[in-house]
């Protein structure tokens, strides 16, 4: 197997001890807020009997909103130690857990109507992931993701300085993305309508009783030329002709 997915396996075992939720910053105050943002963004453009597939699941934080949109979901990660936690926090009936590789997805071409992840595809060589999420998807189809921002200056330190991205929690090759050259590797995949959007100046550090001044400077700064780039996520969305 890949030594990157073997390390991704490694490390959802590491999750699964020390607690998936405190590791992606999701329970503090603010890291809920943005959660609540990106489900929306995943998920607002679904429509009950669609065929979604989510990859990187996880412990399906994002999974038990998908399902609310009546949705057919195929929800997969690489690490069973995740997917266990998963099955037992959602018993929707209208999604399966499935162990499978991004690389080597276990479905048939165009059998999908959108594929949607929250930072996932940072995981994974980008090239080979987005070639099979292309192959599985139906034309028409959809792609939409939530992703780190590289221009972003603490993103850009945690990705590259090993000892730190250790004590942060990350995967020893999780990266992020320019978004400039994400797009032009969605183009030569084949992928059209493509949009990559800067987004989210809200840490999830920033105290309980701050959040609202921060996230009105935040909305702000997003809709600035040149300041909105450092934003510490992309907005990912892209179609299948």
């Amino acid at each position: 197997m890949d030594k990157r997915l073997q390390n991704e396996i490694e490390h959802g075992k590491y999750l699964a001890r020390e607690g998936a939720g405190e590791v992606w910053n999701w329970e503090s105050a603010a890291g809920k807020l943005r959660w609540q943002r990106r489900v929306k963004m995943l998920t607002n453009h679904l429509k009950a009997g669609d065929r979604v597939l989510e990859i990187g699941c996880g412990t399906g934080y994002f999974t038990r909103e998908i399902v609310k949109t009546a949705a057919s979901v195929t929800a997969i990660d690489i690490s069973p130690e995740l997917l266990n936690i998963a099955k037992k926090e959602i018993a929707a009936p209208n999604v399966v857990f499935m162990l499978d590789n991004a690389y080597e997805l276990s479905f048939d071409d165009n059998a999908f109507d959108s594929i949607v992840g929250s930072s996932v595809l940072h995981h994974l060589e980008p090239e080979k992931a987005i070639r099979e999420f292309f192959r599985v998807l139906k034309p028409g189809g959809s792609f939409y993701f939530t992703e780190p921002n590289m221009m972003n200056p603490q993103i850009a330190l945690q990705k590259n300085i090993p000892a730190l991205k250790r004590r942060l929690g990350d995967s020893p090759d999780e990266t992020a993305f320019f978004r400039w050259p994400l797009k032009k590797l969605m183009q030569k995949t084949g992928f059209t309508s493509i949009e990559i959007v800067p987004f989210d100046f809200l840490h999830p550090a920033v105290p309980a009783k701050l959040i609202p001044w921060v996230s009105k400077v935040g909305e702000t700064v997003e809709k600035l030329p040149v300041l909105k780039e450092i934003a510490g996520s992309l907005y990912i969305s892209a179609k299948k002709p």
